[in-house]
């Protein structure tokens, strides 16, 4: 299994949409040009199997520019009724004990036209795995996603009943984990709506409808062809399903149209995210997206590194941003100290039990 790991982000000189790509992509600040401060680092980790593509820093090739924002407008993806057809062309492998599929598979795929963003030929073209305000990262899992995953078995964490939303989704990992551990709902958003069409939907149906099967530790992966038909399970896959709603869009237009669409909508008694401090110009998005969609005695739980090189952000400087704000008391409950320094943070509403 290939992990690759790969440390570069690019702020194209040109970070508008192609008049044919009808993403609702907004661009706030005007074009600069890009100053690139060296060339693209990459460095790949090899272990048995074809496992999924990690990132394992996020890095940008250049000076830091004046600082940006970007608005992208909120889509809520349907589930389609042909649950198959999602896995088709897909190829299933297992990580942790869940299913995900194959991102080199789907990458080709759409190198080849499912693609409407096109964010996969972008990312190739730049040789980046970021690019700010066109792809956010959703095409590869970024390794602290599995140390949030740990620290859920660790503390114990209770999903039961629970309303949870996996912020900055990608793969939905944390998602899925939180709807196997019989979560009432479960809501998953990323940036980009290619990510979620051909790597969140199709990973929570892949696990639907191969729940309660074991396929081994991270160090015990396998590769299938997509599940096959199975008749008896396509009530309980539509229930399970039933419980989750999947978003595209800008964290504050996923906001919006939560808190002012047309259907019921409570607030997440558990936000779960990982990886999404590495850019200091997302915080205050980030931090008001969590205020106003936190229940009053919510938890959420975020996995990030103590510093990114290259974006300047970190999880201590988003403390820090966070205690400036008195909005929020955090802890940090988890260090881990292999290699550039990681942790996991909990945040609750100041006014919260």
């Amino acid at each position: 299994m290939a992990f690759r790991f790969n440390f570069n982000i690019d702020e194209s000189e040109n970070n508008e949409p192609a008049a044919h790509d009808k993403t609702g992509l907004q661009l706030c600040s005007p074009k600069h040009k890009q100053e690139s401060t060296e060339k693209s680092k990459q460095t790949t980790y090899s272990v048995a199997g074809s496992g999924p593509r990690l990132g394992a820093d996020k890095q940008r090739d250049e000076t830091p520019s004046k600082k940006k924002f970007y608005f992208k407008a909120a889509k809520e993806h349907d589930i389609p009724e042909d649950l198959d057809k999602i896995l088709e062309n897909k190829v299933i492998e297992t990580v942790s004990d869940l299913y995900y599929v194959n991102l080199s598979v789907v990458e080709m795929k759409c190198l080849d036209g499912a693609d409407g963003e096109g964010i996969v030929s972008k990312s190739v073209s730049s040789h980046s795995d970021l690019i700010p305000g066109v792809y956010e990262g959703g095409l590869k899992i970024w390794e602290c996603t599995f140390d949030l995953i740990d620290y859920f078995s660790e503390a114990e964490i209770q999903f039961t009943n629970k309303t949870v939303l996996d912020l900055g989704c990608g793969a939905g990992l944390l998602g899925i984990v939180a709807l196997r551990g019989k979560a009432a709902k479960v809501h998953f958003q990323d940036y980009n709506s290619t990510v979620i069409n051909e790597i969140t939907l199709p990973n929570a149906v892949a696990n639907c409808i191969n729940r309660g099967n074991r396929m081994g530790s991270a160090d015990d992966r396998k590769t299938s062809e997509p599940p096959s038909k199975r008749p008896k399970q396509a009530g309980h896959v539509a229930d399970v399903l039933a419980k989750c709603r999947f978003f595209s869009g800008e964290w504050s237009e996923v906001s919006q149209l939560l808190l002012s669409g047309n259907k019921p909508f409570s607030k997440y008694d558990v936000i779960l995210t990982s990886e999404t401090i590495y850019n200091p110009d997302y915080y205050g998005a980030l931090h008001d997206t969590l205020a106003q969609l936190l229940d009053k005695n919510g938890r959420v739980y975020l996995a990030g590194k103590a510093y990114y090189f290259g974006v300047g952000g970190g999880i201590y400087l988003f403390e820090k941003f966070i205690v400036e704000r008195n909005v929020f008391r955090t802890s940090i409950v988890k260090i881990i100290d292999k290699g550039l320094q990681r942790c996991i943070m909990e945040i609750a509403l100041k006014d919260s039990s």
